[in-house]
């Protein structure tokens, strides 16, 4: 029986990464016929693993969520009618998070069947989460379909969901100004797109902040709270807010191209696309980061996020940042394979799942994991530099709670503390040399210099 229960558990973690739950069960084999001899095993069991790197960096990750909570703790601003523009799975989504939540949401779009649709997955939302038929009626009733777009008038918050193209926001921005309360607070959902670029369709750039989801709404905990330049502290504080109060996690970061995430996640994304052209296969690739701790490889995560959207937002941050869409993606996008959505990209997909062949992919080389995570880190290097995020404890927390980086680790910013800066950096040059520029240690290293212990990887 212990071993069916360890190989059960293997397949939710690694005993490297997660030792407790094997610690139990090895505890159960080991002394599970007598009761005091369990207890003075546990005893010692729990004595060694609280003192563990695993145990210390998940307290850890305890505490960035409670500072993250706190972010959204600063506003008074009660918001109880959002208007939501673009009814697309994201906007769609959002709109259905805040209806089960509690709020009144309108949900425009100029086509009703996205509307359409996004009240069908909202229905889904809402008997997975509430059940009790009365409660999902009464979520039905707070979400209003609004194809005029006529209640933005009465809403306290509007947030834009639309396309990802500064035309599109910005047009639809100029038609919001002139509906809105006055008072009514102005978000978008962007993912990549500086705010002080679409404020200029705005006349009251005070009021707008960005509201930046990630995909799926309902799964993944972290809004980025983004602050323009013209951003007045009173709506970061209640956009902030505003997260709090439907579940979510607000972190405040400064407009700049891609935010933090997205910023950090894309060079990571790109680097196991090159892994692939130089002819690794994307399980081996996946492989490596998973067996680093990532929930999910950087192959499976592009196909999941849609190749279209990655070559989107990766020829965006090019413009600022040593970026290049590899070949293979631009090919796959032009064969429209764009990954889950259409059932084909770097993975076949069916009923949701990548079809991979662990077997036949070969294991992963010692420099892959460099190669993934030191873009990670490195990035993340360059926003602390920028001011994105206001201390390593926030990058960290973005990069744990927006896409899951291996929490064991604590985030990519304490992994750097317990592995040594200096190797760190080393490895970086060492990468610069073989396989180019992209691999530069960023200036944010030589300006934090500083000495720390080597503690593993």
């Amino acid at each position: 029986a212990a071993q069916v229960i360890q190989r059960k558990t293997r397949e939710k973690a690694r005993r490297d990464h997660y030792p407790a739950p094997f610690a139990l069960i090895d505890l159960w084999r080991e002394h599970g016929g007598s009761k005091s001899d369990m207890l003075a095993g546990e005893r010692e069991s729990v004595a060694r693993l609280i003192t563990g790197d695993t145990a210390q960096n998940l307290i850890r990750v305890f505490f960035l969520r409670e500072r993250l909570k706190k972010a959204g703790r600063e506003s008074e601003r009660e918001i109880e009618h959002v208007h939501v523009i673009g009814a697309g799975v994201m906007g769609g989504d959002i709109a259905a998070w805040c209806a089960l939540k509690g709020l009144r949401v309108s949900l425009s779009d100029i086509d009703v069947d996205q509307i359409g649709a996004a009240v069908g997955r909202a229905d889904s939302l809402f008997r997975k989460k509430l059940r009790e038929r009365n409660k999902v009626r009464d979520a039905h009733d707070r979400l209003l379909p609004d194809p005029s777009g006529k209640a933005v008038r009465r809403a306290d918050l509007v947030i834009e969901a639309v396309a990802e193209k500064l035309d599109v926001k910005k047009a639809v921005f100029a038609e919001v100004i002139k509906q809105a309360r006055d008072d009514a607070l102005l978000a978008t959902n962007t993912s990549a797109i500086p705010l002080e670029d679409i404020a200029e369709a705005v006349g009251a750039s005070e009021r707008l902040m960005g509201l930046h989801f990630f995909n799926p709404v309902a799964k993944l905990p972290l809004v980025e709270v983004v602050r323009a330049e013209g951003t007045a502290e009173e709506t970061a504080a209640a956009g902030a807010a505003f997260c709090e109060a439907i579940g979510k996690l607000p972190l405040p970061v400064k407009s700049a191209p891609g935010f933090l995430v997205n910023r950090v996640l894309t060079p990571y994304m790109l680097e196991a696309m090159k892994l692939i052209e130089e002819g690794h296969a994307p399980e081996t690739v996946d492989r490596a980061a998973e067996e680093f701790g990532m929930p999910m490889g950087p192959v499976e995560l592009a196909d999941s996020v849609g190749l279209d959207i990655a070559r989107e937002v990766g020829e965006r941050l090019a413009e600022h940042f040593s970026l290049e869409a590899p070949d293979r993606l631009q090919q796959l996008v032009r064969q429209k394979k764009l990954g889950k959505k259409s059932g084909e990209g770097f993975y076949v997909w069916k009923d949701g799942k990548p079809q991979k062949n662990e077997k036949s992919a070969a294991e992963p080389e010692k420099t892959m994991v460099d190669r993934l995570i030191l873009q990670m880190v490195n990035a993340c290097a360059g926003c602390l530099r920028d001011g994105v995020v206001e201390d390593a404890d926030m990058a960290d927390a973005g990069m744990i709670f927006g896409t899951g980086f291996a929490p064991f680790r604590g985030g990519p910013m304490h992994y750097v503390e317990r592995r040594g800066r200096d190797d760190v950096v080393g490895a970086l040059e060492n990468l610069a040399e073989q396989h180019g520029k992209r691999f530069q240690p960023d200036r944010f290293w030589a300006k934090t210099k500083k000495k720390t212990k080597t503690k593993g990887r």
